[in-house]
């Protein structure tokens, strides 16, 4: 992986398919920030939410649709070679990004994710969580590699489940963690890089 050392400023593409809450919390928390921008949003859905901050904040963005995988990496990967990305930062990007891409990029790239993993990887998190009838979720910040939800842990926290707690509760209480640890871990990454 290229190491990114020397660089007076580091530019961040978040990778988005929903809400963009997370999108939101890192533009507010990174706006004055003298290292990091947020130079670039990526989202796979002409409906996704955080695509109306992206545009509040004068950040360029694009729309891949997925009709061929790799011919959309390929798009993406212009896109980020051309704005010189030296991170993806991704925020609830429903699409898993292949090996060729991965190694294609060869910079960091980060997400978070909405159980302690290992625990928990992939979809429904909430949901298996309650279900199991756990003491403890969180979200985990972990680096991206070809195997799903599995790279190097970088950051995790841990809240109790509360009796009256359901997938919906929790998922809330969770996203508001989420929104802290991210950009604190991100801003953490980049100073060790």
């Amino acid at each position: 992986m290229v190491k990114l050392v020397g660089k007076k400023k580091i530019f961040v593409a978040v990778f988005i398919s929903g809400n963009g809450s997370n999108l939101k919390s890192l533009i507010k928390n990174f706006k004055n920030n003298p290292k990091i921008k947020i130079s670039l949003v990526i989202s796979n859905n002409f409906k996704a939410y955080g695509l109306i901050y992206a545009k509040k904040n004068k950040i360029n963005y694009k729309v891949v649709k997925y009709k061929n995988k790799r011919n959309a990496e390929n798009i993406i990967l212009k896109l980020l070679k051309k704005n010189n990305i030296g991170i993806i930062c991704l925020a609830g990007y429903m699409k898993i990004l292949s090996k060729y891409f991965i190694v294609k990029f060869n910079k960091p790239i980060l997400n978070i994710h909405p159980s302690l993993l290992p625990k928990y990887k992939g979809l429904n998190t909430h949901y298996r969580v309650i279900k199991n009838k756990e003491i403890f979720s969180g979200c985990t910040i972990h680096l991206v590699t070809p195997s799903l939800d599995s790279g190097k842990i970088i950051a995790q926290k841990k809240i109790r489940i509360k009796k009256k707690d359901n997938h919906h509760t929790l998922g809330k209480r969770i996203l508001k963690i989420e929104h802290s640890l991210y950009w604190k871990t991100i801003k953490k990454f980049v100073s060790s890089l």
